[in-house]
């Protein structure tokens, strides 16, 4: 990471929670107990076969074989963990970040799947590091799948919680696109 990407984190981490700022307590709680669990793999060959799959897809924005695999694994767990396809992760982490995993908007969100800061504090996790792959995919599939729950399977109105534009077509339109031209398994 570059010595002025590692500010800006650091600054960001550091940052108070914005004002106005009200946690979902049902959220905060479902967010500490998945940074709490560290499932696995269940299907050793369908993950291969899944892996090998989306690696190709993946190889224009991830050149380095070994992190887009392990990128990928990291992706299918959370997915699995959370059971949500975990080709509708890659979509949101495309639109999100398009996989820069060291990505700041300019509201704060951090990460691959840009989330927010003030979760780490709001759930009693202050050495969390968003900025790492498997902690901020843990956070992202955890919210998304609390959104998608809270919706009633309705995946527009969860991905419009997720990016904070419930009611809006705009981002779920775009993450429902690139799921369904590049990330979908025919």
């Amino acid at each position: 990471m570059s010595p002025a990407r590692a500010i800006i984190a650091i600054l960001l981490l550091a940052a108070p929670v914005a004002v106005g700022y009200e946690a979902d307590p049902e959220l905060r709680e479902v967010l500490r107990a998945a940074a709490n669990d560290a499932p696995s793999f269940t299907d050793r060959f369908d993950a291969e076969v899944w892996l090998t799959d989306m690696s190709r897809r993946l190889e224009r924005q991830v050149r380095d074989p070994g992190e887009r695999i392990e990128l990928l694994r990291l992706v299918h767990m959370e997915a699995a963990r959370v059971d949500l396809p975990p080709e509708l992760i890659l979509a949101v982490i495309e639109v999100e970040s398009n996989f820069d995993r060291y990505a700041v908007s300019v509201a704060g969100a951090l990460g691959l799947m840009q989330v927010m800061p003030f979760w780490i504090e709001e759930i009693g996790r202050p050495d969390d590091n968003l900025l790492h792959t498997d902690t901020n995919l843990r956070y992202g599939c955890t919210i998304l799948r609390y959104y998608y729950d809270k919706e009633k399977g309705d995946l527009r109105r969860a991905l419009g919680r997720y990016n904070g534009s419930l009611g809006k077509r705009k981002y779920p339109n775009k993450v429902i696109d690139k799921l369904s031209t590049k990330w979908f398994q025919a």
